[in-house]
């Protein structure tokens, strides 16, 4: 085993695919100070009742959205899920901090036999240990995690964590799932920043692929993966939590920059999340759907070529 670092580790700290990309603190405490979020309401209500497929064929995928990065995805013999929150606030501290305006488009007791999670990264509205503590009492899933987070998560009672650097692949329940990079940065505290990977995965399943990007901002990183691993059957991409530009652009891509990422890609679908649920940034509730059917005419793209998924409802590929 060698002892040299990854390129995209310096000390006991992680950096993004072309080196430092986020900005600092002193930059977020000048966004808090100025930042003019629009309104969001308090609640939405999409009126989908979840009718989960009871059995999936060979070769074919379900895709379920659960809210903001939460996907169910089942194949034939599997389940898994990304992201999963069903808190309702995503924050450290559980009276305060950024809440949910829909409840949740599954039931987390709705739920099929989970044998895996991902987590893409640290963050509060990515790895939620509320919820996460409630699927190894219901499922006792593989979780699936960067570097640096396995600890966290062994404190709060998971079982079976599984740490991977980018490019690293690990077979879980008839599943192959590849850690891959993403431009964007980790921390839960104050003085944590960086100390624990992020990035996205690659799904491989009864002969489909599934891209899952986590928070990532744009980046040469699409091609990257397309070149090496072939393009995907479907993009997971985020559009929401983006403004204003000048702050979130480094790691958190709009819906322009996801329209690019799938061609860049070569995906020949793509999903949008990130989303809709929590108000995180400055745009309005409605903004990033807005932006992404602007984009998708810019581009030649049709609506079912980069679908906007609403809470609760399945799509079969």
């Amino acid at each position: 085993m060698t002892s040299e670092l990854p390129s995209h580790r310096s000390g006991n700290r992680f950096r993004n695919p072309d080196g430092p990309a986020e900005h600092g603190w002193r930059e977020f405490w000048r966004w808090r100070r100025t930042r003019r979020p629009e309104p969001w309401p308090e609640s939405v209500e999409h009126g989908v009742s979840p009718s989960l497929p009871v059995s999936v064929a060979p070769g074919e995928l379900a895709l379920t959205f659960v809210n903001h990065s939460t996907f169910l995805a089942q194949f034939a013999g599997g389940a898994l899920l990304t992201d999963p929150v069903w808190s309702t606030r995503v924050s450290p501290i559980r009276f305060a901090g950024p809440k949910r305006v829909h409840p949740p488009g599954v039931p987390i007791g709705g739920l099929p036999a989970i044998g895996a999670v991902l987590i893409s990264h640290n963050h509060y509205d990515h790895l939620d240990l509320a919820t996460l503590k409630r699927l190894e009492s219901a499922h006792a899933p593989a979780f699936i995690t960067g570097l640096g987070n396995r600890a966290l998560l062994e404190r709060a009672g998971l079982a079976r964590v599984f740490e991977l650097d980018w490019w690293q692949t690990i077979a879980v329940e008839r599943m192959r799932v590849t850690f891959l990079p993403a431009q964007h940065w980790s921390a839960r505290g104050l003085f944590d920043r960086n100390r624990t990977l992020w990035g996205g995965f690659l799904v491989e399943a009864d002969g489909r692929t599934v891209y899952f990007a986590g928070d990532t901002g744009y980046g040469g990183l699409f091609k990257t993966v397309a070149e090496r691993l072939g393009p995907p059957d479907v993009a997971i991409l985020p559009i929401g939590a983006c403004e204003p530009r000048w702050f979130m652009a480094p790691t958190h891509m709009n819906a322009a920059d996801a329209v690019r990422a799938r061609s860049d890609l070569g995906a020949p679908r793509a999903i949008a999340m990130h989303f809709g649920c929590f108000p995180l940034a400055d745009e309005g509730i409605d903004t990033p759907v807005a932006e992404l059917t602007r984009a998708r005419a810019a581009h030649g793209v049709a609506p079912e070529q980069f679908q906007v998924p609403i809470p609760g409802h399945t799509c079969r590929l």
